[in-house]
């Protein structure tokens, strides 16, 4: 297995015109001539360069979206693929801990002081390896076992990003909370030594006398250091939500195609089967827009940070997450299958209460937080809080509450569902797996083949469905 230092990360790709397109913007708005006589006059790439950088240097940094990069991060650590998708304005394809064995990944080594930290360190993966290499052999599912896995373990992923969010992570990495991580800051220095070849007049001085920038807050004076071991009550909470979001919702759908006064509109409403009606149409919409004018403010306590993956998949919400160094590595979730099967469980709780000794002794000997980050277990949980409107959860409810999804999202979407039923119940009642929502199985071989039952427990038999726990993973 190896176990060297860190990965790398490449830039594979770059828009065929490169900064030509990035100038043609700073020049459109003020030249006179059409789209293609203005991209005409931007074929010197010196003078291209120095225009951008004037650009850029007043503040007009939008002109660097029109550049487009494709990077490919090779063996880099899971530590480092959370902290990228944090980026939302980027695309992520990652390598799936569900269906790829990961026995023989390796993992990165952060810098230690000495070789017997080191040794703790490795030791200690390598037995975290090889309790996940057990559990596969007992028979216990791929997404179950990886729940055991440290982030250190290595990963492998393609990022797609334009030009001005390619500056944010490089600041990021650089100058912000990714400096304190010696993997994070060295990829980003790789990063911007190439981008700076690409593009010269958007990133050779672009950190010229940058300082770092405080982009995580310490709040430990008014809430202690120390992170707490309680639980909560409940899996998920809803914090905030749009007000009387049914009649909202109907509103903007009848404003948009009806072309009614307000008044006109709210007498309409006032009749429940009309209301009903342009709610179920909207919702059933392929454009829908007008649920984006409703929003739902979600904490999702005690998720695992496997499942954490799932969640920030969907591009379109704004998501907080704790900072790894905060992770509480005595909490963590047991799955079923492994609860269930003794020798399994031995393994599993034996795998966690080992990585908090290893733990316990490097923090002894004066590792730092950022160090020990690497030794967060995937199965460990965090509190995250979600805002997302309502035209993002029909898609997200449609993947996350279907059978096929991984077990520990769909029973967050699944509660996530019940308690939008209460507090918008006609936008919501048409919610759910995709075979619910759109009438029809996108799954191909892989349906579950039970969609006349999963209808009936998400319409009128969901309150049982709910309350007698069907849809948890037991």
């Amino acid at each position: 297995m190896s176990n060297k230092l860190f990965g790398k990360v490449s830039i594979v790709g770059v828009t065929d015109c490169g900064e030509k397109i990035c100038s043609a913007g700073g020049r459109i708005s003020t030249l006179s001539g059409n789209a293609d006589e203005i991209l005409a006059k931007s074929e010197d790439p010196v003078k291209n360069a120095k225009l951008i950088e004037k650009v850029t240097s007043s503040g007009h940094t939008s002109v660097t979206e029109h550049i487009y990069f494709n990077l490919s991060f090779c063996d880099v650590s899971v530590l480092v693929e959370q902290f990228m998708i944090e980026f939302r304005l980027a695309a992520y394809t990652v390598k799936s801990r569900r269906y790829v064995d990961f026995s023989d990944a390796g993992y990165c080594v952060p810098e230690f002081e000495n070789e017997n930290l080191r040794e703790i360190f490795c030791e200690n993966c390598n037995n975290l390896f090889k309790s996940y290499s057990e559990l596969l052999d007992l028979g216990i599912k791929k997404e179950d076992a990886r729940f055991v896995l440290p982030y250190s373990f290595r990963s492998n992923f393609l990022c797609s990003l334009d030009g001005r969010e390619l500056l944010h992570v490089i600041e990021a990495m650089l100058y912000g909370r990714g400096r304190n991580y010696p993997e994070i800051r060295e990829l980003g220095e790789s990063l911007l030594a190439q981008a700076k070849k690409f593009a010269p007049g958007i990133y050779e001085k672009a950190f010229e006398n940058k300082s770092a920038v405080n982009d995580v807050v310490d709040f430990s004076d008014i809430c202690g250091e120390s992170v707490s071991d309680e639980k909560q009550k409940n899996a998920v909470e809803l914090i905030s939500y749009s007000s009387d979001a049914d009649l909202s919702v109907a509103r903007a759908a009848l404003v948009n195609y009806s072309g009614k006064t307000d008044e006109e509109i709210a007498e309409i409403l006032k009749d429940e089967k009309s209301l009903d009606e342009v709610i179920k149409r909207t919702v059933a919409s392929s454009r829908g827009r007008e649920l984006e004018h409703i929003s739902f403010t979600f904490r999702l306590n005690d998720i695992s940070l496997a499942s954490i993956t799932h969640l920030v998949r969907h591009r379109i919400h704004s998501v907080n997450i704790p900072q790894l160094y905060n992770v509480n590595k005595k909490k963590y979730i047991i799955p079923a299958q492994v609860r269930d099967n003794e020798t399994a469980l031995k393994i599993y709780v034996s795998a966690f209460e080992k990585n908090i000794e290893a733990c316990e002794k490097l923090s002894k000997a004066g590792v730092d937080k950022y160090t020990l980050a690497y030794l967060d277990l995937a199965g460990n949980t965090l509190d995250v809080v979600s805002t997302m409107n309502g035209r993002q959860l029909v898609h997200f409810l449609c993947l996350r509450t279907c059978n096929r999804a991984q077990w520990e999202i769909r029973e967050y979407a699944v509660e996530m569902l019940y308690l939008l039923r209460q507090v918008a119940p006609k936008v919501f009642s048409y919610c759910g797996p995709t075979c619910f929502c759109r009438g029809k199985c996108p799954e191909g071989r892989l349906t579950c083949g039970e969609m006349v039952r999963i209808k009936s427990d998400f319409s009128e038999n969901f309150q049982a469905f709910y309350n007698d726990g069907l849809y948890k993973h037991n």
